[in-house]
């Protein structure tokens, strides 16, 4: 959702350091690209690795304070995501939003954005014990569409939401947004696409195959 849909990852990131300079802390810009496909909790662990529970809370709460104003002031959809939308839900094709973002955040953002409607479920970090990259939560999505795991098609932003799709034996087509893959990621040997409208043509040509 975060990054694949909505351009939302370089505005979480602009309030992260937009907040981190307020409050005087000294963090180094490129820790928020590297949270980018992180569940909240790992993101927590990774800043607690720098500054002490109160700075945590302070930060994160200030955070979430300027981002809560963007999302409400409204977010911009990455280039194709209605177009890509639009065409699913005329052809009929199963799908569900997965995100590591906690439920009432994702449907508030979903809503906001008008998207909520393009889909039939929306499975959440609230939803799983394990976060990306382990494949707890897509095996959940591909479970309550009915569909075998084989036969999905996942779009991703980040690596980990890429190696979450692997592990549970999808096909990851990853739309890079704010972080291009470097080498690693590469070796994964997934396919990276330069947009959602490439993505799209590769999801239409595997919808038009037959069984």
């Amino acid at each position: 959702m975060d990054g694949t849909l909505i351009e939302s990852e370089r505005h979480l990131a602009e309030c992260s350091r937009q907040a981190s300079a307020e409050l005087g802390l000294a963090l180094e810009p490129s820790l928020w690209l590297s949270m980018i496909g992180l569940s909240e909790t790992v993101c927590r662990q990774m800043l607690h690795a720098r500054l002490d529970e109160a700075q945590v809370d302070a930060l994160q709460e200030r955070t979430l304070a300027l981002y809560e104003a963007r999302v409400e002031a409204g977010l911009p959809l990455r280039p194709g995501v209605r177009a890509m939308l639009d065409w699913a839900e005329v052809v009929a094709v199963p799908r569900a939003v997965v995100t590591s973002t906690r439920r009432e955040r994702a449907e508030r953002k979903l809503a906001r954005c008008d998207l909520r409607r393009y889909f039939e479920h929306v499975v959440t970090g609230s939803d799983v014990r394990e976060a990306k990259p382990a494949p707890e939560i897509y095996l959940l999505a591909a479970a309550i569409l009915g569909v075998d795991p084989a036969r999905c098609v996942v779009l991703e932003d980040s690596v980990p939401g890429v190696r979450a799709a692997l592990a549970a034996g999808m096909t990851p087509i990853q739309v890079p947004d704010m972080v291009a893959p470097d080498a690693e990621a590469r070796r994964l040997g997934h396919r990276i696409a330069d947009g959602l409208a490439q993505a799209r043509r590769v999801v239409e040509a595997a919808w038009a195959r037959p069984d």
